[in-house]
């Protein structure tokens, strides 16, 4: 007998001895999961809203939630952290040649965020939220990425009303069953074959670039000289001296902001002790020089906007809050921006008493 056979034996008589009685059909291992065991895992919802459980849950609630258990690697904003997935964002982007796939751009179904969440999020705590966390988390995300207002209250009776923009950005995919048999059954032929098939050059040495030619090169290095040679040195222009802005302040307003400027702790401080994190420090904004904190890496336009002397008066405040890249499209920050004037205004204002 082989040494083979004899280790299979071996395991057989495992399964006898500690096991349930040898089947046929299930070889003695396991037994029927329980109902209660099932339902802990079927968990899916489907696109018409099949199995949605009963819950709500708002925005602001799901910014707290989102915030605790999400933020550390997508980003307060769900903009998302080093190599972690953004959830928001890439709109319109689709038909470009790098594609963001988010939440917002890509996903037909909100189910699928709903189920994802409910099912495998948080990373590493899996299944620990609750089903009205889950919906106020999925609002959060919505409303990143601009498809809700942020007193939106999410629950399984509004939850169909939501439209996704991708929604229909989708198609059945039928090659099974309209090309796959062209290719596959005996009667697919293809006429003039070589015999052989020879692979005569790869990829990695095959050189596509058309070479210049040496005399060709000569002019263009000529006409670069004469155009070098052309040009009148122009004189850098000043920089305006920051024009202090005198505004009148509103306590009450301020104190509105205050609240506000939750959304903006993530990435910005103020008040006394402030350094940079991932946004500049913001004391003294209102009324300085764009791009005004030395030694904070600022992106091209702000500071070309530097250069020319811009400053952060309220209106420019106004349209950047409004929506930052709108107003500086290199801007690293990638907050989408307030919707409501009065959260602006009030913003601006806090503003104001972080710069007396």
């Amino acid at each position: 007998m082989s040494k083979y056979l004899k280790t299979a034996l071996a395991s057989v008589a495992c399964v006898v001895a500690f096991g349930a009685p040898v089947s046929a059909d299930t070889l003695g291992l396991g037994r029927i999961a329980m109902p209660e065991e099932i339902a802990a895992w079927d968990l899916d919802v489907a696109p018409d809203g099949t199995g949605l459980p009963v819950g709500s849950g708002s925005v602001e609630v799901g910014e707290e939630v989102f915030s605790e258990n999400c933020a550390s690697c997508h980003g307060e904003f769900a903009e998302g952290v080093d190599n972690w997935p953004k959830l928001a964002g890439g709109m319109d982007t689709l038909d470009h040649e790098d594609p963001l796939k988010t939440v917002g751009s890509y996903w037909p179904y909100l189910s699928t965020t709903f189920d994802y969440i409910r099912r495998s999020m948080p990373f590493g705590s899996a299944q620990t939220l609750t089903d009205d966390d889950v919906y106020a988390m999925t609002a959060y995300i919505l409303y990143s990425n601009d498809l809700v207002d942020d007193d939106f209250v999410l629950s399984n009776e509004n939850f169909l009303d939501v439209e996704m923009p991708n929604a229909d950005g989708f198609i059945v995919d039928d090659r099974p069953a309209t090309e796959y048999a062209q290719f596959t059954s005996d009667a697919a032929c293809y006429t003039d074959c070589k015999d052989t098939v020879e692979v005569t050059m790869r990829a990695l040495v095959l050189d596509v670039t058309p070479e210049e030619t040496a005399a060709a090169a000569t002019v263009s290095q000529a006409a670069a000289e004469v155009v070098v040679a052309k040009e009148e040195p122009v004189a850098e222009p000043a920089t305006p001296e920051p024009v202090v802005v005198a505004a009148a302040f509103d306590a009450d307003l301020a104190a509105k902001g205050e609240k506000v400027f939750k959304k903006c702790k993530a990435c910005h401080q103020v008040g006394e002790g402030a350094k940079n994190r991932v946004g500049p420090v913001l004391n003294g904004v209102v009324g300085a020089t764009v791009g005004h904190i030395d030694g904070f890496k600022y992106s091209k336009d702000l500071l070309a906007a530097n250069a020319e002397g811009r400053i952060w008066d309220e209106a420019l405040l106004a349209e950047f809050l409004a929506k930052p890249k709108a107003v500086f499209k290199k801007t690293k920050m990638s907050f989408a921006g307030l919707k409501k004037d009065s959260d602006i205004t009030a913003m601006i204002e806090y503003l104001k008493s972080v710069s007396q």
